[in-house]
């Protein structure tokens, strides 16, 4: 016998979905009310006579079904959250375990515009949810057969993270691959089969396949899909180290697979440095490299624009009127004075280093940088802390003193700046060469000056700690938890030591920096979570791709950075889609009384501060940065007159009057400006703008209709619980489970424990277990819910498939229907099928022959969740409304048939909107209903005319 997909058999005393199957001889079915981990393949020939599936039909709610009307809600919703195969046009919704936002679906809709391979990048500003975003590409194209694996590829510490992401949203459990990991993975494999190729979902760790040997084994086994997480920092950049051209030469090989499909994601795809940008659009497409974006033609520009999604984060704000997902930002400059020990150490150091550098005409060639390089190193770690300055000025006499020559082969143009991104600055950059002559007594001071240093430790010396610990003590009061991030490994260690010891008792401090692996940053950030009041002290090894949202709401910047760029991505761990605090401070800590950070903060970071609330955009540091640090240290260690006068005088509005310092902002001013204007051109055209955001919302608001939302989801976990006896509550920011009265089958989801803490909102608050749609709680709950409805013989709790009631809700004899309909969707080709399910609330009050009393979906839902009994009726009066409604029901048999096929042809019309969004004409799709309906659930609505009258 043949079967088509959709229809219902019965086979071993149970009933069965057909599943579609590209072998005639191999059923695929799925239990009635089961889920897709239950998939069965039967192969035909081998069974019996007596073994036949046969064709079966659902059976209607009888006067055996009658039961409470409440436990009509638990079956509808337990049903539409069981679907994972939506009928909408975007195949792998029904597993996402949480609901998109419009501006989310655009790069999968871009993706899904590309003809193969797909090649994206992703470069929306930081805290946007890229993550998110690439994952739902990842998800849509398993569930239409365009991919069987995928690797993400990205820094080592966010390797978790990427896994958890997977689990907790998509229900997709990979291996992470990296050193830690590689040789357990290995003996779970087979044979001689290859990690890369065995395991089909992979988190890798890009500084583990990065060497020429593991490169080559990827390249050549590597998933059809590969998302490259922080793309920047394999851009090929110019003068750099190795290992970031390991990096390029990795994403470019991958590249340069015909058929590979490629996304990209980072919130700093532009540097400032045009040629690394350049490189990146080449990774697309090799054409793409050839092209400045600024300067091309129209035609070129959308050809690339194809590619490449960016949003502000002002355009996301805006987006559809939906409520704003961001929290308010509160800038703040701290201020605070070295005092009279630090600042005489500090200037004696400063003296000291100017001294070095004093005659040193212009322009400088690489000797002479490097030695103001060393000399600004030295003054920019005194200036950080009393612990990295006096190591810095230890370590700059032990090297002195033996000698040493280091190379000057892979020296950035500046290795005091910051980089544009990466944790390359939680490292000292005073390992530079050095030939200028020093002579004994300079080496001797520079050991005094290291122990001057070692005696300003402690909040009584050390003004600018005092000044972070009553910082934090305020913003700790207003219920903040903060993070504050140093430049320096020694100043973490340092000031991480005082705060704790100087902090409450109950306030948690942790440190975290580069020295630390992977494993141990994660779990000293994790540890946090068991304390309500928490601070964290870190490097900027944490200030780059990793997710803090859930647990801090404040950033402090201990140490200025000299980069505006770092000011973004430290900010951007907090201040992010999913933060759930409605505000987060952020806090610029200075030294009003030291020319370095007035320079830096009134000429670097607040100009591009100003740039950023002007134009909504961040622009990148200037590709001539080189000009502009020149520039900034001439007001500085090469113009001592205005370091003179400035440390008598002291504060920031002083130096307005020298000369050094406008002519400094002036040439910032102009460089920030020209980057400006690149940055707008670069912005003004984009494929996102030409898709319509009210076709994506009005699909995705059907999508919540007819499988649920995450509302749905709270409700109905809240209500099943309750209603098979165990107990849950509101408690804090989620619900309380208690466990004890739970039934087997959803305790041992909690092993161990008498109590859990719930949330159905993501980010989840710390201590809490995110819910989402597709959680095993879920699935077991809705899965206990059809059964106990469709086979109630034997369970202990009865889930009513019928009820009758009498209410004041209505005014006229009114029926509720609830039907299970299933679609079988196919290409036109009839290449690929699916079967998708949904449900439909349909209804009518009074005459069911008159249209006009027909019960709409939304009404039918409204009257199925809110109406209540007001008086009993006996079980001959509900079997007998039960019957005539069943009756009436019958007669309307060509009317049902009528809206299962309007409903598929409404789904029709979405899918054509949908090819017609992706540029992709009319062969997609042909949905047929399985016919007859479903009819699930059965409820009649009385009046109660004596309470009316």
């Amino acid at each position: 016998m043949q079967f088509n997909p959709g229809s219902l058999v019965r086979l071993r005393e149970r009933d069965w979905i057909v599943m579609p199957s590209a072998d005639n001889d191999l059923l695929l079915l799925k239990p009635l009310g089961g889920t897709e981990d239950e998939l069965t393949g039967v192969y035909l020939p081998l069974l019996s006579r007596d073994e036949q599936p046969q064709l079966a039909s659902f059976p209607l709610p009888g006067p055996a079904d009658l039961g409470d009307f409440a436990s009509a809600r638990l079956l509808f919703n337990a049903s539409r959250l069981s679907f994972r195969n939506a009928a909408g046009p975007f195949r792998s919704i029904g597993k996402f375990s949480f609901r998109p936002r419009a501006y989310q679906m655009i790069p999968l809709i871009m993706a899904l515009r590309q003809e193969n391979p797909v090649r994206l990048l992703i470069a929306d500003d930081v805290g946007i949810g890229k993550t998110i975003e690439a994952l739902m590409i990842v998800r849509e194209m398993l569930d239409r057969g365009e991919i069987k694996r995928f690797a993400i590829v990205c820094l080592p510490h966010l390797c978790e993270q990427w896994k958890q992401e997977l689990l907790d949203k998509f229900g997709i459990e990979a291996e992470i691959i990296r050193s830690s990991t590689a040789a357990q993975l290995d003996r779970k494999i087979y044979g001689d089969a290859n990690i890369f190729h065995y395991f089909p979902f992979q988190v890798i760790s890009i500084d583990y396949i990065k060497s020429e040997q593991r490169r080559q084994e990827f390249v050549h086994e590597c998933p059809e899909l590969v998302i490259v997480d922080e793309a920047h920092t394999c851009a090929r950049p110019l003068g750099a180290y190795d290992s970031q051209m390991q990096r390029y030469y990795l994403v470019k090989k991958i590249a340069e697979k015909p058929q590979q499909h490629l996304v990209l994601l980072t919130a700093t795809p532009h540097s400032g440095k045009q040629g690394e940008f350049q490189s990146l659009l080449g990774l697309l497409k090799p054409e793409f490299e050839t092209q400045d974006l600024a300067e091309a033609g129209e035609k070129e520009r959308r050809a690339i624009a194809r590619h490449f999604v960016q949003r502000r984060r002002a355009d996301i704000e805006r987006w559809m009127g939906e409520d704003n997902p961001f929290p308010r930002r509160i800038p703040s400059e701290i201020p605070y004075q070295l005092g009279e020990a630090y600042g005489k150490t500090y200037w004696e150091v400063f003296h000291f280093v100017q001294n070095l550098v004093e005659g040193i005409g212009q322009p400088l060639n690489r000797s002479q940088r490097i030695q103001y390089w060393t000399a600004l190193a030295l003054l920019r770690g005194v200036i950080s802390s009393p612990a990295a300055g006096a190591l810095m000025l230890q370590n700059r006499a032990s090297r002195l003193e033996d000698e040493e020559d280091e190379p000057e082969n892979g020296l950035p143009d500046n290795p005091v700046l910051d980089s544009d991104y990466g944790s390359e600055g939680d490292t000292e950059p005073t390992q530079l060469l050095d030939k200028h002559p020093w002579t004994d007594s300079q080496i001797r001071r520079l050991r005094d000056l290291a122990k001057s240093m070692e005696t300003l430790y402690g909040i009584g010396a050390d003004a600018k700690a005092a000044q972070t610990l009553a910082t934090l003590r305020e913003w700790l009061r207003e219920g903040y938890n903060p993070i504050v991030y140093c430049r320096y490994i020694e100043t973490a260690k340092y000031l991480g030591a005082l705060l704790k010891d100087a902090l409450p008792s109950d306030v948690a401090v942790e440190t975290v920096t580069s020295e630390l692996d992977d494993e141990a940053r994660r779990e000293r950030v994790e540890a946090l979570k068991e304390y309500p009041r928490r601070v964290l002290v870190a490097t900027d090894c944490l200030s780059e791709g990793i997710n803090l949202q859930h647990l801090f709401t404040a950033v402090l910047h201990y140490d200025l950075p000299w980069n505006p760029n770092r000011l973004e991505q430290r900010e951007g761990r907090v201040d992010r889609f999913g933060q759930s605090a409605p505000e987060v401070r952020i806090g610029l800590l200075y030294g009003q009384d030291n020319p370095m950070d007035a320079i830096v903060l009134k000429v670097l970071l607040q100009k591009a501060r100003e740039i950023r609330e002007a134009l909504g955009i961040s622009v990148p540091f200037p590709e001539n940065s080189q000009t502009i640090m020149d520039a900034v240290l001439n007001a500085t260690l090469l113009n001592p007159q205005s370091a003179r006068q400035y440390s008598q005088q002291g504060t920031l509005f002083d130096t307005r009057e020298f000369t050094v310092y406008k002519d400094t902002e002036a040439a910032v001013s102009a460089a920030y400006q020209l980057a400006a204007e690149q940055q707008k051109a670069i912005r003004t055209v984009f494929a996102q703008h030409a898709i319509k955001a009210q076709d994506i919302e009005l699909d995705l608001q059907e999508v919540d209709a007819v499988i649920g939302n995450m509302a749905a989801v709270e409700t109905f976990v809240t209500q099943s619980v309750r209603y098979l006896g165990g107990q849950i509550d509101r408690w804090k920011r989620g619900y309380r489970l208690l466990t004890d009265n739970l039934p087997g089958g959803l305790k041992d989801l909690f092993p161990g424990k008498k109590e859990a803490l719930l949330s159905f909102d993501s980010p989840t608050p710390a201590g809490y277990r995110y819910i989402g749609r597709n959680h095993p709680l879920v699935e077991r709950l809705s899965q206990m819910v059809l059964a106990n409805a469709l086979y109630p013989e034997g369970n202990r709790f009865q889930i009513a498939r019928s009820s009758v009631i009498r209410c004041r809700d209505v005014a006229h004899l009114t029926v509720v229907a609830e039907f299970r309909v299933r679609n079988v969707i196919a290409t036109l080709q009839g290449r690929q099928e699916i079967v998708a399910e949904e449900m439909l609330l349909w209804g009518w009050q009074g005459d069911a022959d008159d249209p006009a009393c027909h019960l709409t979906p939304e009404a039918a839902k409204f009257l199925l969740e809110n109406s209540a009994p007001s008086a009993n009726l006996s079980a001959p009066e509900q079997a007998y409304w039960l019957e005539e409604a069943l009756r009436t029901l019958q007669n309307l048999d060509p009317l049902l048939e009528k809206k299962a096929v309007d409903r598929a042809e409404h789904l029709i019309e979405a899918h054509e909107r949908f090819r017609a969004a992706l540029d992709k004409g009319h062969r997609y799709k042909v949905v047929e209903p399985v016919l007859p309906m479903d009819l699930l659930g059965l409820y009649v609505l009385v009046p109660d005319t004596a309470a009316q009258n």
